[in-house]
């Protein structure tokens, strides 16, 4: 395995950076990102997960319920003002796991009734297997409209093990497996942790793959998702409006630019639109309880705009 060796230690973040939703800390006029359209509509149906992850990227847990679980009506009344109001393309659930809301396979009905393409992103673990009948059934109705995309943090398992726990690749790969045999349409969402090459990264996954009849393509990167690590306590550049000329960086390309996410706060009575799926709890961020409040433009204000989205490349959807 070829790690990579950091040429110094990290550098903790300066915590006078990010504080100026207008301005960056050297007062340069901080970049926004405007919505183009609606293309993508996540749902985080809480943040109850099975496993607790080293590094988290939602610091889901068995005891986080900080994001509560989502109704089957709540999530339909949102769907309807999608359905009526936007050109929307594709609905994404993500937590937590999804497979722990009791009214999860009610709520991908509905999506996946309303002929959206629906995007679930799982740790095809014990929570989705005890759900296998529905979703068989749910994959005969829709197809391959029906993707899921399986987390699998390295194609080594003790690397896997080393983000989710003892015991997490067997039961990972068995419900992976699983998805393969009844032909469900899936990806992969793989992690950079152990600093290999992408190149690397890709050919561990596809030997993998291979050996298990898994019919994923590790070369296209829609099919196996490689997400960089985040840690919104390490330094990283903040985003001014002339980086977008100097990085050669689009800011249509971004996450927030055809996304939403829609959350509900642990107390609160309605739903609430954030950004994108990375800042389910920055107050800052509350963008309303309807999608029509939504389409303001969003300032790069977090450690996790620069790092995962402009200097990352990192994107959520399936497209």
């Amino acid at each position: 395995m070829n790690s990579a060796v950091p040429d110094r230690l990290p550098v903790a973040l300066d915590r006078a950076k990010f504080s100026d939703p207008n301005h960056t800390l050297d007062n340069q006029p901080r970049a926004f990102v405007g919505l183009k359209n609606l293309d993508t509509l996540w749902f985080n149906t809480g943040t109850v997960c099975n496993l607790a992850c080293t590094n988290c990227y939602m610091g889901s847990s068995p005891s986080n319920d900080r994001l509560a679980f989502m109704r089957a009506g709540e999530v339909s009344a949102i769907l309807a003002e999608l359905q009526a109001d936007w050109r929307g393309q594709e609905i994404g659930f993500t937590g937590g796991e999804p497979y722990m809301n009791p009214d999860f396979l009610a709520i991908l009905a509905d999506a996946l009734g309303r002929g959206y393409r629906v995007l679930v992103l799982t740790n095809a673990m014990r929570p989705m297997m005890k759900m296998a009948d529905g979703l068989l059934a749910l994959r005969r109705e829709h197809g391959d409209r029906l993707c899921l995309r399986v987390s699998m943090d390295h194609y080594a398992p003790d690397l896997h093990e080393l983000e989710r726990g003892r015991h997490s690749w067997e039961r990972m790969l068995t419900g992976l497996i699983w998805l393969a045999g009844y032909g469900f349409n899936i990806n992969i969402a793989g992690r950079t942790l152990s600093g290999e090459d992408e190149d690397v990264l890709r050919q561990g996954y596809r030997r993998l793959f291979a050996a298990n009849g898994i019919p994923v393509d590790a070369g296209d990167p829609a099919a196996l998702v490689l997400f960089p690590e985040m840690d919104e306590d390490l330094d990283v550049p903040e985003i001014s409006a002339a980086c977008w000329d100097i990085l050669n960086v689009s800011p249509g390309a971004m996450m927030c630019a055809t996304s939403r996410m829609v959350v509900k706060h642990k107390g609160d009575t309605d739903l609430t639109v954030m950004p994108c799926t990375l800042l389910p709890y920055d107050q800052r961020f509350k963008m309303g309880s309807s999608l029509a409040s939504a389409k303001t433009a969003v300032p790069l204000n977090h450690p996790h705009c620069a790092r995962f989205c402009v200097l990352g490349g990192g994107s959520c959807s399936a497209g």
